[in-house]
């Protein structure tokens, strides 16, 4: 098969990426593979093309709803009408129907990991001939398995029930720990490694020292005066997303959202919506923005807090540039806030007395438990909503529990106490690591370029002019006054032609 043939043919690119063509070679020779291609590397190609060449159904686990609507849209925008997504965006009698119709009928099938735990849909989809098992942002694995979003560890069982399709892992970063996990997780025995360099040499890297949070507050007004937009703001709390966004607008900042997790999944959508048609110049934001971002233009990434680890970071950072113009990841970091992290991370898995609190309740109230059903979890979870992700995760150890000893009753319950809090200090112990390591990079006085490549085992090759602070960077290059510069396209006429690619999803990103 002449795979450049069959890119122009469905894509009317003429020549692939940096990795892609190596990664589709091996899909297509029904390789479990394991890729990392930085982000706006043009990952979802590489199960796209394939889908093409092969007779059955691609199945893509995507984290996220709006991510999966956005890969939705695209496909539908490029002319491909046999996609679907299997999410809480459909209604009950659209998914009544498609569990009553053929899904053979689809090429690429969208579902989340928790979709994959529901008896019928697994019944359903052991009916398709699945050809593909892709797990789209597969750093999730690991990175959102152990805390909040257990379902991702067991893919690997969903898989075999699945008929163990070959798989494709696909993320823009991963430490050696992480690929470990991705492939222990997903049950792949002897995958092909496609590891591209996850340097972005447009993206210059800045931290910036601020005394006290007065002073951080009025830098950030002054940083988002003067940058090219478009930019996103990450903060670290709902709160504090919704009180900058307050501050900028109070301080004649036009054209700007906050997004988070709070809001309904409508206003989500909407935000996101109209930052990718240039709409809104600016998002203040936490963490739930970003992933799998479609847009071009994004000039700069501002953290007003910082991330617990570096891999959180890198992700945010790779918003930026993805259209090749020279962007810039900025970092404001004040010793008023250095504990957030701390306290974030501490607060991310249940806390020990709780746990213990929890099983001796568990235990007197029913003697003995041999299995706990999906019901029983959901009913906790209504009686404390406030702690869902807790639950959850109590509610996967404690299953964990009863796979390897048989029951919970008086006579095991120190042992099962034990055998949890002994995995949320060591998971904790791990994040904190993490988090002393990113601290680190904050105040290095070496490359910072050079060391946050060093972190994922990965040297660098070439100097860049614009690379980081401690290198030497010209800040004006990225300001508002010269946005007429060939660096940027920020002020090029817009066609009607792109306006109306823009409104029928139809960015040149491959």
């Amino acid at each position: 098969m002449n795979l450049d043939n069959l890119l122009e043919v469905k894509t009317g690119f003429s020549s692939f990426r940096p990795g892609q063509k190596e990664i589709i070679q091996d899909v297509l020779f029904k390789k479990d593979v394991i890729a990392l291609l930085p982000t706006g590397g043009g990952k979802s190609l590489c199960y796209q093309l394939p889908g093409y060449a092969l007779r059955g159904t691609v199945v893509i686990v995507s984290p996220l709803l709006s991510l999966m609507e956005d890969q939705v849209q695209q496909l539908r925008s490029s002319g491909e009408k046999s996609v679907v997504a299997l999410n809480s965006f459909l209604t009950y009698s659209e998914k009544e129907k498609l569990l009553s119709i053929d899904l053979n009928s689809y090429k690429y099938l969208f579902i989340s990991p928790e979709m994959l735990q529901v008896d019928k849909w697994i019944k359903k989809l052991q009916s398709v001939r699945i050809d593909m098992f892709v797990v789209d942002e597969a750093h999730c694995v690991s990175q959102w398995g152990h805390d909040f979003r257990t379902d991702y560890l067991k893919l690997g069982t969903v898989k075999k029930l699945l008929g163990e399709p070959p798989t494709l892992a696909l993320t823009a970063t991963a430490t050696k720990a992480v690929i470990k996990d991705i492939q222990t997780f997903l049950c792949m025995s002897d995958p092909v490694f496609h590891i591209n360099s996850l340097d972005r040499p447009n993206i210059a890297l800045k931290v910036e020292e601020v005394i006290n949070i007065q002073q951080k507050k009025e830098r950030l007004l002054e940083l988002v005066t003067d940058l090219q937009p478009p930019g996103i703001i990450y903060f670290s709390s709902r709160t504090k997303t919704e009180e900058l966004y307050a501050y900028l607008t109070e301080n004649g900042i036009n054209k700007i959202a906050f997004y988070h997790a709070g809001l309904t999944q409508e206003q989500r959508i909407l935000i996101q919506q109209q930052f990718l048609m240039d709409q809104i110049d600016i998002i203040c934001c936490t963490s739930a923005f970003g992933m799998g971002i479609n847009k071009s233009n994004v000039r700069y990434v501002l953290h007003y807090h910082q991330p617990t680890q570096m891999e959180s970071y890198v992700q945010e950072i790779g918003r930026a540039g993805r259209g090749g113009n020279q962007s810039i990841a900025l970092l404001l970091k004040s010793k008023e806030d250095a504990m957030l992290p701390e306290f974030i991370i501490g607060n991310e898995l249940p806390d020990l007395q709780w746990v213990s609190f929890i099983l001796q309740n568990l235990v007197k109230k029913y003697v003995e438990i041999e299995s706990l059903s999906k019901q029983q979890m959901k009913v906790w979870i209504e009686e404390y909503p406030e702690q869902e992700s807790h639950w959850r995760y109590l509610f996967f150890q404690l299953n964990e529990f009863l796979e390897r000893h048989g029951k919970l009753n008086i006579t095991s319950l120190e042992q099962c106490i034990f055998e949890i809090q002994s995995r949320i200090e060591k998971r904790t112990s791990m994040k904190r690591s993490k988090l002393e390591e990113f601290n680190k990079w904050t105040t290095t006085s070496l490359c910072r370029r050079k060391e946050l490549l060093l972190y994922f085992d990965e040297n660098m090759s070439n100097r860049i002019e614009q690379c980081c602070d401690n290198c030497g960077l010209i800040l004006d290059i990225y300001s508002k006054k010269l946005k007429n510069t060939p660096t940027s396209n920020f002020d090029e006429p817009v066609s009607w032609e792109k306006v109306l690619k823009k409104i029928f999803w139809q960015e040149d990103e491959n």
